[in-house]
């Protein structure tokens, strides 16, 4: 298993994830994962269905809890400094979690209310990722890959400073797949910018990343993982009399 390789001196990580475990029931989904990511570091993470991807993201983006372990994103711990690290970190899942009933412009406007920002940008958002024209149109009229565009331009509204990508690229066209390489690069290279990609192969991401990890059984693997030594299995919490 490779060694660490720290940030540079004096630099606080974008994400350090140490030793996190996660419990569904008597399933452990992760057994331990830690890793570290510097600012201006694009890594992405392969692996099989089930193999924890999904939820890693969703624990550093504090939407589960761990059972156990801890997570920083810029050197501030997830448990005491949510509402923060909500500030400063945007997710893109698997599905696009937006309001089918509203329009485009109508579901940029909710989230920008909800996250405290201003819709003036709204617009220029809708222009970057392509829906100008449909920003009347409601939602469950848009197609997957509309939808993700719209779930796209949620996330330059929030303006992250850490990008969590669960396969990015689904239901995407070639521009579409452009377009999110795009926003990954302007993120990643404004000030202490980082992201975290779950990918189903690398193809797309091509060029853009820094180094790729697998994870299988909750765990990260490989002589190139570049992480931190994994924990022991956890134990189990339950036993049957």
């Amino acid at each position: 298993m490779g060694q660490e390789t720290p940030p540079p001196s004096g630099a606080v990580s974008a994400l350090e994830v140490r030793g996190v475990t996660r419990r569904f029931a008597r399933r452990w989904a992760l057994r331990g994962v830690s890793l570290r990511l510097g600012a201006g570091e694009v890594v992405g993470i392969e692996g099989h269905n089930g193999s924890g991807k999904s939820t890693l993201l969703r624990v550093v983006a504090t939407m589960l809890k761990p059972t156990g372990g801890e997570v920083a994103v810029y050197g501030r711990d997830i448990r005491t400094d949510p509402d923060w690290a909500r500030a400063h970190l945007a997710l893109l899942g698997v599905q696009p979690g937006l309001y089918d009933d509203l329009t485009a412009r109508e579901n940029l406007e909710f989230a920008a209310s909800m996250l405290g920002r201003e819709t003036a940008r709204i617009d220029e958002i809708l222009e970057r990722v392509g829906l100008r024209r449909e920003a009347s149109e409601r939602v469950r009229t848009f197609s997957s890959g509309m939808q993700r565009r719209l779930a796209l331009g949620r996330l330059l509204l929030q303006r992250p400073r850490l990008l969590l990508l669960d396969e990015p690229y689904n239901s995407f066209d070639r521009a579409g797949v452009a377009l999110v390489n795009e926003v990954v690069r302007e993120v990643v290279h404004a000030e202490g910018g980082a992201a975290l990609v779950v990918l189903h192969d690398r193809h797309s991401a091509e060029g853009l990343l820094d180094r790729v990890l697998t994870m299988h059984s909750g765990r990260f693997t490989g002589a190139d993982a570049d992480i931190l030594p994994a924990e022991p299995d956890p134990e189990p919490e339950f036993t049957r009399a």
